[in-house]
């Protein structure tokens, strides 16, 4: 059974109602301009942003989205995000000196699946007895978080589409940043010291080189939503994380390896107040061990304003799920590392054509599981870390009509032949080397380091039948060369029909060689394997000073002459001239045995040839059918 996770509504929406936990009716709310024309404004003096963007200018209102508020004040700390969301910021702030070239309308740009859209509003906003209902500023003529929450609505379809989301969601629709979800509690990070600290590394990171994080608190059976609890935390509901530091405690320099370090972490609640009161809260004895100078450099505010530091080990005993999302760096002009970034659409498509269906299910469909799309990509490098995200289409606008929930998405990576180039359609001798979570989430993350090689992605939903679009994105070191296959078999073309079409299809799988001759005065060698087949070759990664090599080297071929033999020679790589050290011919008929065998090496010439010191290990598959591999 496949891995999945299916989120309780506390954990994939987050409900978030206001802290008065007022109803409100939508057929009383009236709609007030925003401008300073008549006596019905809502402040006379109107404006953007009110001594800059701040991540407190925001206060959940009405409705259930403290998710969004959490993905705002996220927002609000990078001014190069915050300006692409809010373009030309300067220009669409209301001077009263010029009050004829308002036009009470506004743009905000979104990363709407792969694309910048955007946006335009007027400036009705929904109130009743003329005070906002929905998110507001602290300050009463502020208006750039009701507006920026009016035009993701829109992109939603409706305000009714905001109650209950994710706000890993909206920071990607902000940024297109990549988003990782991490269970705390599965991962066992408040138990576990040294997961616990690679987190906080992860995270600083994370932070410093520009991301945005969120968390929250999964509701469980005896706590409920949106309940404050005795610690001052709130079950159920968002949070966003505005600073993570490694604290100095006493009058010590910072720069001193004595001082004792704490690792903190600071979060802010959407609501505006209802803090952290345990260890390390604003007003607690904790704080009078650190010296004024951390306290100014940590711009510590006791007030009950919603933002409160925690330690990074009470932060992973109360929280139970934390969204990370990276700003991938693909600029070829930073000093940290950049990534090569590829990114496709995608759709799961149904067809009544086995061969053409796309929309196979998970794994665990043997049967349809490979029907699915398949994407195809190479990690040249000896190792490669790679980054994955497959996000499905934006579903709310649906909502209304019942089909609003995301589907239960994921996805396999194999490792294949180093030369295939057509759809996979059984599975053989590839391995299977990472498999990601299966979630109801939009996004489906995963970090995985690959070896060198030509693997196949296959993203699918959970259950087959299920139709929907999605994109694609992996980030790795050096370029992927992400491609999706579409053809099952070499192209009938009229060359072909000139030339020769394909009447077999071999798959080698070669596992190692052993006894081979010693090259040098350590008593090794630097043995790699030269596959032949007709007019093509494909030859292994060089394995050093040794005579019992292990390649795992899997090809493939589509032979047009089936009487000539397949030559798997072993050679020793020197810097002028390589060396041969003897070979193997294959016939690869369909009745050959399947299991894996063992060949003795031979000089060059017939397969009577004279033995030669080694042997090689190798798994064969033939097949008359073109589509059996």
């Amino acid at each position: 059974m496949s891995p999945f996770s299916i989120k309780k509504p506390h954990e994939g929406k987050l409900n978030g109602s206001a802290q008065s936990g007022r109803s409100w009716d939508h057929s009383k709310q009236s709609s007030r301009r925003f401008n300073s024309i008549s006596d019905l404004d809502l402040c006379q003096d109107p404006y953007l942003f009110v001594n800059g963007i701040s991540s407190h200018d925001l206060h959940q209102g009405s409705l259930g989205n403290c998710w969004f508020v959490a993905a705002c004040s996220c927002l609000a700390l990078r001014k190069a995000l915050w300006q692409q969301v809010i373009p030309d910021f300067q220009e669409q702030e209301w001077d009263p000196k010029t009050p004829e070239k308002y036009a009470g309308i506004f743009r905000f740009r979104f990363w709407c699946f792969g694309i910048w859209t955007e946006v335009v509003i007027d400036d009705l906003l929904p109130t009743i007895d003329g005070t906002l209902i929905y998110c507001h500023s602290n300050v009463e003529n502020e208006f750039w978080s009701a507006l920026l929450e009016k035009a993701y609505a829109k992109l939603a379809g409706s305000y009714e589409a905001l109650d209950g989301g994710s706000a890993a969601d909206a920071i990607v629709d902000f940024t297109g940043a990549v988003a990782e979800s991490i269970d705390l509690v599965q991962g066992k990070y408040s138990e576990t010291i040294s997961e616990q600290m690679k987190l906080f590394e992860d995270l600083l990171k994370v932070h410093k080189r520009g991301g945005l994080i969120s968390c929250f608190i999964a509701s469980s059976s005896g706590i409920a939503n949106e309940v404050e609890s005795k610690t001052g935390l709130v079950a159920g509901h968002a949070y966003s994380v505005t600073a993570i530091r490694k604290l100095h405690l006493g009058e010590s320099l910072t720069f001193s390896f004595n001082a004792e370090k704490l690792f903190m972490v600071r979060l802010r609640n959407p609501w505006g107040n209802r803090e952290w009161n345990g260890a390390w809260s604003d007003n607690s004895e904790e704080w009078k061990k650190v010296s004024n100078a951390e306290r100014k450099r940590l711009g510590l505010t006791v007030e009950n304003d919603g933002e409160f530091w925690m330690t990074f080990e009470d932060w992973c005993k109360n929280f139970t799920d934390v969204d990370i999302c990276r700003i991938v760096n693909t600029s070829y002009f930073s000093i940290h590392k950049t990534w090569e970034t590829k990114m496709l659409h995608g759709a799961w498509a149904k067809n009544s054509e086995p061969l053409l269906n796309r929309c196979g299910g998970c794994f665990d469909n043997t049967e349809t599981f490979l029907q699915n799309p398949q994407y195809i990509f190479d990690v040249k490098k000896t190792e490669d870390k790679v980054l994955i995200s497959l996000q499905q289409e934006d579903r709310r606008r649906s909502k209304k009509v019942g089909k609003g929930d995301n589907i239960i998405i994921g996805f396999e990576i194999f490792k294949v032949e180093d030369n295939r180039s057509y759809r996979l359609h059984k599975l053989t001798v590839q391995e299977r080397v990472a498999t990601s979570p299966y979630i109801n989430t939009r996004n489906v993350f995963l970090k995985k380091t690959l070896k060198q090689g030509r693997y196949i992605l296959i993203p699918t939903t959970y259950l087959p039948g299920i139709t929907t679009d999605f994109i694609l994105r992996l980030f790795t070191d050096v370029p992927s060369k992400l491609r999706e296959l579409t053809a099952d078999k070499p192209e009938m073309t009229c060359w072909s029909l000139l030339c020769g079409y394909p009447r077999r299809i071999t798959q080698i799988k070669i596992h190692s060689a052993e006894g081979l001759q010693e090259q040098d005065g350590s008593g090794g060698a630097d043995p790699y394997v030269l596959i032949k087949c007709e007019n093509q070759k494909v030859r292994s990664p060089v394995q050093h000073n040794t005579t019992r090599a292990t390649f795992d080297t899997q090809v493939i071929f589509y032979r047009k002459n089936i009487d000539s033999p397949i030559i798997v020679q072993v050679w020793n790589s020197n810097i002028l001239c390589d060396q041969f050290l003897g070979q193997a011919l294959l016939a690869a008929s369909p009745s050959d045995p399947r299991e894996q065998q063992t060949l003795q090496l031979r000089g060059r010439g017939s397969q009577e040839a004279e033995e030669v010191p080694g042997h090689i290990t190798v798994k064969v598959f033939s097949s008359d059918d073109l589509v059996e591999l």
